[in-house]
């Protein structure tokens, strides 16, 4: 049975209301971020206007925020580290437990560690299911983040399947 045009119309003004409130949400986001840093910005210049005068006061900001865009993009544009040390030489002999392997996997990938948690966290009051997929969705994309060094890990490492 083909679902009525009613039903299809109504799909598509909720996808297009989604969409649009997702992109008035990051417009907004970034109008109060840009604010945050114009009236920080202000701030420094205002708090250093007694001590230095206003001239000076622009200058000292104004050169703190060249040297903070330098280091970004410094940061952003050097060369990923490979991280070589003890942990990552024990786990390729597979020497170490599948606790010390998560523990290298989430300090070399915190952010993405922090993502899964949260993702897991929402997911585990719903559907246990989508939060074992979650946690082994999560586990594959850091142990690939981590380069062609990390270590493969077989299925004791992966976390139980709920039972239902």
């Amino acid at each position: 049975m083909l679902p009525d045009s009613a039903a299809i119309q109504s799909g598509i003004r909720k996808a297009v209301a989604a969409i649009i409130a997702v992109v008035l949400g990051l417009v907004l986001l970034t109008a109060l971020l840009i604010t945050g840093f114009y009236l920080l910005v202000n701030a420094a210049a205002l708090a250093l206007a007694p001590l230095v005068g206003k001239p000076g006061a622009l200058a000292i900001v104004g050169l703190a925020c060249l040297c903070l865009l330098a280091f970004f993009f410094y940061r952003m544009t050097r060369p990923a580290r490979t991280l070589r040390n003890s942990e990552d030489r024990q786990s390729d002999t597979g020497s170490s437990s599948p606790v010390d392997v998560l523990r290298s996997l989430i300090t070399r990938n915190p952010l993405e560690a922090a993502a899964l948690a949260f993702a897991v966290g929402v997911a585990e009051q719903k559907d246990p299911r989508l939060k074992n997929l979650l946690m082994q969705g999560g586990m594959t994309l850091m142990r690939q983040s981590a380069g062609p060094g990390a270590p493969e890990s077989d299925e004791s490492s992966a976390p139980p399947a709920p039972e239902n």
